[in-house]
């Protein structure tokens, strides 16, 4: 076990399957050269070479066709488009065709590639660098989706993500990058679709990903002083999605808030609340809280994006309507 952030362990455990498998590679803007975007994948070009990592035009099209393609073919390409806003180029690629071909094929064809992308706000990226848009994936059958919480998580969830046969989108909060936690060394693999208990309570559930898992346990924190006891529930995966971690922390707490930084409309949080409603609902003593940002393009503006993305004073207050 060491102490890593978690920019580094995506780099730990990139670099450990490129060891373990040749037909592994890396490609996308600016990943050789400089090292990607935020940094996380520095120095791979000099170990791996020119052959294996790759610096791509600036086409999202043409780097998800690429990773298509050679998926296919029986590769297993890493490709990072950088800013999940920027999927939205490329969405053909990605919902008809990596998403499809599985499916349309009879099994025939397997693509096991895995599509990284940074998400969310905090970095004063505006409205076109800083969307959380994991919701869009979810509603594509074909396609998993992965949103570690935890530097030893990124390790673990991402091997995971390599080496599963099917297109998978790994989204990294840019906030989490620099976050450090203890990491085991070596073949770490979390499985994708098992969510993770981070913190056990008997109050009230409070389910979350990515850095609002963060948050979530800041306000559970808080909460304790006031003797109240939340559970965490972080999903880490949304697709395959841990169905039986959420219902079970629920028959126990008899309450829910949902915590997610994308918009209030159609986001996943929805999903979750819908889930809860069909197959548990007689186990709440209180109705369902969501606590997202609000249904607008986020600000570029350091006080507004703040005053935008969910915190840990908005969930201890929403904790407190239902206690």
């Amino acid at each position: 076990m060491k102490t890593i952030t978690y920019g580094e362990s995506i780099k730990e455990a990139i670099e450990f399957e490129m060891k373990r498998d040749p037909m592994i590679f890396l490609a996308g803007e600016d990943v050789a050269k400089l090292g990607g975007a935020f940094g996380t994948t520095a120095g791979l070009a000099k170990e791996f070479g020119p052959d294996r990592v790759m610096d791509t035009p600036i086409s999202e099209t043409a780097i998800i066709g690429l990773a298509i393609g050679s998926s296919v073919l029986g590769m297993r390409p890493i490709v990072e488009l950088m800013y999940v806003d920027f999927a939205g180029v490329a969405m053909d690629e990605i919902m008809n065709q990596a998403a499809k071909m599985r499916y349309m094929f009879g099994g025939k064809a397997t693509l096991p590639m895995v599509v990284r992308a940074a998400t969310g706000a905090t970095v004063r990226g505006a409205a076109q660098h800083s969307q959380t848009i994991e919701a869009m994936f979810t509603h594509i059958p074909g396609l998993k989706v992965v949103m570690p919480a935890t530097a030893a998580d990124a390790k673990g969830l991402l091997i995971s993500a390599i080496r599963d046969n099917n297109p998978v989108m790994f989204l990294e909060h840019k906030a989490l990058y620099s976050m450090k936690g203890d990491v085991p060394e070596g073949e770490y693999v979390v499985p994708l679709g098992k969510a993770n208990i981070a913190k056990e309570g008997t109050d009230v559930t409070i389910v979350a990903w990515s850095l609002m898992t963060q948050v979530a346990l800041q306000a559970a924190k808080q909460l304790e002083t006031e003797e109240i006891s939340a559970e965490v529930v972080d999903l880490r995966s949304l697709a395959p999605l841990d169905k039986e971690a959420i219902l079970a922390s629920i028959k126990k707490t008899h309450r829910l808030v949902i915590v997610q930084e994308a918009v209030h409309t159609s986001g996943f949080a929805a999903e979750i609340a819908a889930l809860v409603a069909e197959e548990c609902l007689d186990e709440l003593d209180e109705k369902i809280i969501r606590v997202t940002a609000p249904d607008c393009p986020i600000p570029y503006s350091p006080v507004l994006e703040d005053e935008y993305v969910p915190n840990p004073e908005k969930v201890i207050a929403a904790v407190k309507s239902i206690i």
